[in-house]
């Protein structure tokens, strides 16, 4: 192992590199679960009949589950363990993945939201687990460092989820349009109906199989338990402490706002790209499935800066860097908003470069010094995901408009919320980066 790798994943003399792999792996499987959901918007407002806003009612159940879950995680962890908190979130994400095959039995939607909120129970438990723990595993200096390139690893698991996305659900679901199928008997739209959510299922049964193959590996595997030692909750003493600590308090903000950016940019692609290609005179599924591999393209970008990102890391302040991503961010969405051509996807495509830093490093600035604290910093860190639950659907009214005033495409106009949340990191990144200067002036 080189100097630069060992400072990383070695301290007090102990090794940290095979747990390291371990709870990165998860990483990677949350990724997948987030971003094969995000095009199930438009799968499931298709399937059932619906409209974008009630579509869009699976990231309120997804997201839902993480704000749920987050302190009730944070105190099963500072009583147990990060092992057995990671333990527990990997059997609740699959229990709820198993829960796809009974919902699509039922033949309606809501079994279907249930499941995601038990599954987004288990992502909680695992993000509130593997962030802090990642953070414990090597010297305090190089933590928001170890935290990006353990992030690296998730969006990897995001491509694979809209990989199988566009492979196995969308290019698999029957080509016919949103209107056709408001044509079609209750007969046959039962029969479609449920022909299409066999299609749908089956990923998720697959993930479920292999998260409960991960649960067993994470069982049998020796952990470190640096972080453990500390069983006492004190519950609302830690979190009067935590929220007086402006890195923190500030952090949580900004978390809820860029979290509620990457869902919009990402789960709506599909929607502008649609509306770009069928105005060039393309059919409805196909431009669908075209806008997903732009979306995939997004992702590539996504994961490859991550990795730069954590590079530059080494030279820059953590809080710097975050406030010129956001601001590259917040410009390119105006691209978005103003440009109704191609171009405009483009822009939107771009983003996503400028994202990849956004989430550990809030994280890892905010979490920075708390030590045991840190259990239920996270928790409230993992609450503000939150803005991915809320966000979205303000974003789908907007879009069901149709048109703002006589022509604008309101999904265009729709990503002047994405561009209000960048504003607000980047506003954060300027506090933060500020406060480091005066720490060492």
């Amino acid at each position: 192992m080189n100097t630069s790798k060992s400072s990383l994943l070695r301290h007090n003399g102990l090794n940290y590199l095979l747990p390291f792999i371990l709870i990165t792996a998860c990483f990677a499987l949350w990724g997948f679960a987030n971003d094969i959901t995000n095009p199930m918007v438009k799968a499931f407002s298709k399937i059932f009949r619906m409209s974008v806003a009630e579509g869009a009612m699976v990231q309120l159940a997804f997201y839902g589950g993480y704000f749920a879950m987050a302190f009730p995680a944070a105190i099963f962890i500072r009583k147990f363990s990060y092992k057995k908190g990671i333990m527990l979130g990997l059997l609740l994400y699959a229990v709820g993945a198993f829960l796809f095959f009974p919902a699509k039995e039922s033949g309606s939607f809501y079994p279907f939201l249930a499941a995601y909120f038990i599954l987004t129970c288990g992502l909680s438990f695992l993000e509130t687990s593997a962030n802090p723990y990642i953070l414990t595993m090597g010297p305090e200096e190089s933590s928001t460092r170890r935290l990006n390139l353990a992030q690296s690893f998730n969006p990897i698991g995001s491509l694979m989820g809209m990989y199988v996305a566009m492979n196995f659900i969308q290019s698999r679901l029957n080509p016919m349009s949103t209107s056709e199928r408001a044509t079609l008997s209750d007969t046959e739209f039962v029969a479609l109906k449920q022909a299409d959510l066999s299609i749908l299922i089956a990923p998720y049964l697959v993930i479920g199989i292999v998260v409960m193959f991960m649960f067993l590996i994470i069982w049998i595997a020796r952990m470190p338990t640096n972080g453990d030692k500390n069983k006492q909750i004190n519950f609302f003493p830690t979190l009067k402490r935590i929220f007086s600590i402006p890195n923190y308090r500030q952090g949580v903000i900004a978390q809820f706002f860029y979290v509620g950016a990457q869902i919009m940019c990402w789960t709506f692609i599909i929607q502008y790209g649609t509306r770009v290609f069928m105005a060039q005179g393309m059919e409805e599924q196909a431009a669908e499935v075209l806008s997903q591999k732009y979306n995939i393209a997004a992702m590539v970008i996504f994961c490859v800066s991550r990795f730069i990102c954590t590079y530059l890391l080494k030279y820059l302040n953590p809080g710097k860097l975050l406030r010129i991503l956001s601001i590259a961010a917040a410009v390119f969405t105006l691209g978005v908003i103003f440009l109704q051509n191609i171009w405009g996807l483009y822009f939107l495509v771009a983003v996503s470069a400028c994202m990849s830093l956004m989430f550990p490093t809030i994280y890892g600035i905010a979490l920075k010094g708390m030590g045991d604290d840190a259990k239920f910093g996270a928790a409230g860190l993992i609450m503000a995901i939150l803005g991915g639950s809320i966000l979205p659907p303000m974003q789908a009214t907007i879009i069901d408009m149709q048109t703002i005033g006589s022509s604008f495409p309101a999904v265009n106009a729709s990503f002047i919320l994405p561009f209000i949340c960048f504003v607000v990191v980047a506003w954060y990144g300027a506090q933060t980066y500020k406060r480091s200067i005066a720490k060492y002036a």
